[in-house]
């Protein structure tokens, strides 16, 4: 059955998409992404509200900690294989059981190494603080169950996100009313990093079964140890990067816990808690395109170039739309969701929320990175923002805290995403396009 929405477009609009059913299954895939994403970004910024209220600034700081400590070693869980695992199932959708199996095996193997070093180095790491250790062990238990991640990448290849999205949002809906329920019995902090580990659980088995609806099983799963090495030499510098990307994403959250203790990370954490939920925006648009754009580029170099560019400029406009009030809004907008104790995050706010500019066109460039191939290069420029990243939270958090780190955020991206693009004769074509999309007025045409 053809889709059916495009009925209630105006007359111009539905003669625009009248026919052309790739453009008319990227928009209905990116509203499923973005309907659930709002969904979460209602909800969750309700009840990521209270939960940081009822902890304060102190507790709330060392479940960020414990959350942004697993972030570090992520990577390892993810092994860079999401845009990876599309564009094999894209190209090679006769092979799917064989990359699904191998796809999992890798991704559980992962987990269990991130899971090890997590625990490991935190015992070691916090000695003097017996809850961090189980705080992590909670958070680092959840990389497991995201194995179950190939069937999203499944989905993601034929462009049916919806089934994501109801499996995932179903479980963020029970485990946001369960935390409710901890509040209203003023639980301890311990049980609020279980619902995490509670929500991917049940997201996991909402997407096995969404799988099996669509007539597909695991059993059928072959993992093949041939393609896990071609998966693995094509993926190995985006684990790297996936590590630098924490690093420069997360490292200012454990430094602050570090150098300035808890309630600033709380502190700061309040701040990216506003500034990063926007985040999915690019997440659910490139996810929907990327299989046109991988599309594109065997069917003719410039209409590849040229949904690059769109694709550029309408990250731009969104990320802008959303820095500018924001940066003026900030302390309102602290003060009013966070209340009078976290009062200080709001000049932090008002400098993280630049960072989304960046984030954005670094999303976006994700897809060619993966279609030319040149993972290389991005991990050269993950791991130089990384790098960044450290040394100047080193040299702004004495100086300024929460603010500090903010800084450290924003600098370190817009170096990583787009600065070092022109370093490079490979990325130049690229930083013209990211630098061209704020003349996105020009670019804004149906693919």
């Amino acid at each position: 059955m053809r889709i059916v929405w495009t009925r209630f477009l105006p007359g111009f609009l539905r003669e625009g998409l009248e026919g052309r059913e790739d453009v008319q299954n990227i928009l209905s895939n990116t509203g499923w992404l973005l309907a659930d994403k709002i969904i979460r970004l209602g909800m969750g910024l309700v009840v990521g509200v209270w939960v940081a209220r009822y902890l304060g600034p102190a507790q709330f700081g060392q479940l960020s900690y414990a959350v942004a400590y697993v972030a570090l070693f992520s990577a390892f869980a993810t092994l860079g294989l999401d845009g990876i695992a599309v564009r094999e199932l894209v190209q090679h959708s006769e092979h799917e059981d064989r990359i699904l199996g191998t796809v999992f095996l890798m991704k559980f193997i992962g987990a269990v190494v991130t899971f090890i070093i997590a625990f490991g180095t935190i015992s070691w790491v916090q000695q003097g603080d017996p809850l961090m250790p189980w705080l992590v062990a909670i958070t680092a238990a959840g990389t497991l169950f995201q194995a179950f991640d190939a069937i999203d990448f499944w989905f993601q290849s034929r462009v049916l996100s919806k089934f994501s999205v109801l499996a995932k949002n179903t479980a963020f809906l029970i485990a946001s009313l369960v935390k409710v329920g901890l509040i209203l019995g003023k639980a301890q902090l311990l049980f609020f990093a279980a619902t995490g580990l509670l929500e991917i659980a049940l997201g996991s088995f909402g997407l096995f079964l969404a799988f099996r609806r669509q007539g597909r099983t695991v059993s059928r799963w072959t993992p093949n140890i041939r393609m896990a090495k071609k998966i693995l030499a094509d993926s190995w510098p985006l684990i790297l990067s996936g590590i630098s990307i924490m690093v420069y994403m997360r490292i200012g959250q454990i430094m602050l816990g570090n150098i300035a203790g808890n309630q600033a990370v709380g502190i700061y954490t309040a701040a990216t808690r506003i500034s990063e939920v926007w985040y999915f925006i690019p997440t659910a648009i490139v996810s929907s395109v990327y299989p046109s754009i991988i599309r594109a580029k065997r069917i003719d170099e410039g209409l590849y170039y040229r949904r690059l560019q769109r694709l550029f400029s309408i990250m731009t406009l969104l990320s802008l739309s959303i820095a500018i009030p924001m940066t003026f809004l900030s302390g309102t907008i602290i003060g009013l969701f966070f209340g009078k104790e976290f009062l200080a995050a709001g000049p932090a706010l008002a400098i993280h929320i630049w960072a989304a500019l960046f984030v954005f066109l670094g999303v976006a460039q994700g897809p060619w990175d993966l279609t030319e191939n040149l993972t290389k290069l991005s991990l050269f420029r993950t791991a130089s923002g990384a790098v960044l990243s450290i040394v100047l939270n080193l040299l702004l958090i004495p100086l300024y805290g929460p603010v500090g780190t903010a800084l450290a955020a924003v600098v370190s991206q817009m170096f990583s995403a787009y600065l070092l693009n022109i370093v490079t004769k490979r990325t130049r074509r690229i930083f013209l396009c990211q630098t061209s999309s704020f003349l996105f007025y020009r670019h804004l045409r149906f693919i």
